[in-house]
C-alpha cells in the first residue's frame, strides 16, 4: 500500500517535470501539433508519460517492492515499442497502415492465447491495435485523450485487482498517475500534447491489460466489457468514419470532425468539452467494471451501446468545419481564397495544382464594329490588355510599311 502511494506520487511528479523539460526540445525539433490553426502545441507529453511509467514500474520490479509478475515485462516492452513507433510517426508522419501493422505485431506478443484460444486471440490482437489507433485519434483536442486514458486506467486497474493481478494493477495505477501529471500541462489551453507516442502507448497498455484481465472467462460478456471500457474511443472512431464516408472524404485524412470538434460547435468551451467527454468515459467504464466484477448483469452493456449509438447519430448531424467542402463549413483560409479569386484547388504531393487560366472569348468582327459604334456614341468601351495593344500596333506598322513599299 505504501509503495503504491510512493510510486503513484513519483510517476505524477516525474511526468509533470519531464513534460515541462522536453517542451523546448520538441519546439526546436519541430515535433508540433496545430490546434485550432493558430496554436503550436509540442508533442512532448507522450514521451514524458511513457518514460515516467516505464521508469517507475521497472524500478519497483528491480528493487523487489512491486514485482511485475509473469508476462508483465513483455507487456511493458511491447508498450515501449509501440511508443517508439508513435514517436517516429510524430516526427516523420508514417502512414496509418504501418502503425496498424506495427501495433498488431506488438499485440501478438502479449495476448494470452492459452486462456483465450487461437481464434479469440487473433481477434484480440486486432482489437488492441484498433484501440491504440483510436486513442491516437482522441488526441485532437486539449485534455481529451489524457482524461479518457486516466479514467479508463482506473477502471481496468480495478478489473485487474478483482482478478488478483497485482502487477498489472500496479502498472495501470502508475500509468494513471503519469497521465495525471501530464494533464497538469495538457488541460485547456494545452501547453503540451500526447502525440502518437503517448496516445498509442496509453491505448495499447489499456487494451492489452483489459484483454489479460478478461482472459479465460465468458467470451460474449468479455467482449461487452472490453467495449464498455473503451466506449468513448469507439464512439469517436465510428463518428469520424461515418461522417467522412457519407461526405465522400478520405477516411485517413485529418480534419476537424471528431467528437470534441462537434461538441465545440454546439457551444461548449474547451474545458467543458473535456469534462463532458470525461464524464461519459467514467459512466461507460463504471458499467464495464461492474459487469466484470459481477455487480451488474451482462445486459447493462447494452445501455452503453445504446448511448454510443445516440451520441454518434446526434453529433453526426452537427455540421463540422471541414476545409475545402464549400457550403459544408469551409475554414477562414478557404473562404478568403474564394473571395480573392486565388487558387483553392487541393494539394497533390505537397504542391498546389496549377489553377486553370480563364481566357475571355475572342470578339467577332461584328461585335467589334458594334463596340466601335457605341464607343463613338459615348458608351463604355471594352478594356484592351497592354499585350494585345502592343501586338496590334506592331502589326499595323508592318502592314503600313508594306503598303508604302508596294506603292
Amino acid at each position: 500500500m505504501l509503495y503504491g502511494i510512493v510510486a503513484a506520487t513519483t510517476a505524477l511528479l516525474l511526468a509533470a517535470v519531464l513534460a515541462a523539460l522536453l517542451r523546448a526540445p520538441a519546439l526546436r525539433l519541430g515535433l508540433l501539433d496545430r490546434r485550432q490553426r493558430q496554436r503550436r502545441v509540442p508533442l512532448s507529453g507522450g514521451v514524458s508519460v511513457a518514460l515516467a511509467t516505464c521508469l517507475v514500474v521497472v524500478a519497483g520490479d528491480r528493487t523487489g517492492f512491486a514485482p511485475l509478475g509473469e508476462g508483465m515485462g513483455t507487456l511493458l516492452a511491447a508498450g515501449s515499442g509501440v511508443a517508439a513507433l508513435g514517436l517516429i510517426a510524430d516526427a516523420w508522419r508514417l502512414k496509418t497502415r504501418f502503425l496498424l501493422v506495427g501495433t498488431a505485431v506488438a499485440a501478438a506478443f502479449v495476448v494470452p492465447y492459452g486462456d483465450t484460444g487461437v481464434a479469440a486471440g487473433v481477434a484480440a490482437v486486432g482489437w488492441i491495435a484498433c484501440v491504440a489507433l483510436a486513442f491516437r485519434a482522441l488526441d485532437h483536442a486539449d485534455g481529451v485523450a489524457g482524461t479518457v486514458g486516466l479514467v479508463t486506467a482506473f477502471g481496468v486497474a480495478a478489473c485487474a485487482a478483482a482478478e488478483v493481478m497485482d502487477g498489472l494493477a500496479v502498472l495501470l495505477s502508475v500509468l494513471a498517475a503519469a497521465l495525471t501529471g501530464f494533464l497538469m500541462h495538457n488541460w485547456p489551453p494545452a501547453r503540451v500534447a500526447l502525440g502518437g507516442c503517448g496516445a498509442m502507448f496509453t491505448g495499447f497498455l489499456l487494451a492489452a491489460a483489459a484483454v489479460t484481465a478478461r482472459a479465460g472467462q465468458d467470451a460474449a460478456t468479455g467482449a461487452g466489457v472490453l467495449f464498455a471500457l473503451t466506449a468513448v474511443a469507439v464512439a469517436d472512431a465510428v463518428l469520424v468514419v461515418l461522417a467522412r464516408h457519407t461526405a465522400g472524404r478520405p477516411l485517413l485524412r485529418r480534419g476537424p470532425d471528431h467528437l470534441a470538434h462537434r461538441l465545440r460547435r454546439l457551444g461548449l468551451t474547451p474545458a467543458g468539452v473535456t469534462v463532458t467527454v470525461g464524464a461519459a468515459a467514467f459512466a461507460a467504464v463504471l458499467v464495464g467494471t461492474l459487469v466484470h466484477t459481477g455487480g451488474l448483469g451482462a445486459r447493462a452493456v447494452l445501455w452503453v451501446a445504446g448511448g454510443v449509438l445516440v451520441v454518434v447519430l446526434v453529433l453526426w448531424r452537427v455540421r463540422a468545419r471541414v476545409p475545402g467542402q464549400g457550403r459544408r463549413g469551409p475554414d477562414a483560409r478557404y473562404a478568403r481564397e474564394r473571395r480573392t479569386g486565388r487558387d483553392v484547388s487541393p494539394r497533390q504531393g505537397g504542391r498546389r495544382r496549377p489553377a486553370a487560366v480563364v481566357r475571355p472569348p475572342r470578339e467577332s468582327a461584328e461585335s467589334a464594329g458594334m463596340a466601335g459604334a457605341t464607343g463613338s456614341a459615348g458608351s463604355a468601351e471594352p478594356v484592351e490588355s497592354p499585350l494585345r495593344a502592343s501586338r496590334r500596333m506592331a502589326s499595323s506598322q508592318v502592314s503600313g510599311s508594306l503598303r508604302v513599299r508596294n506603292g
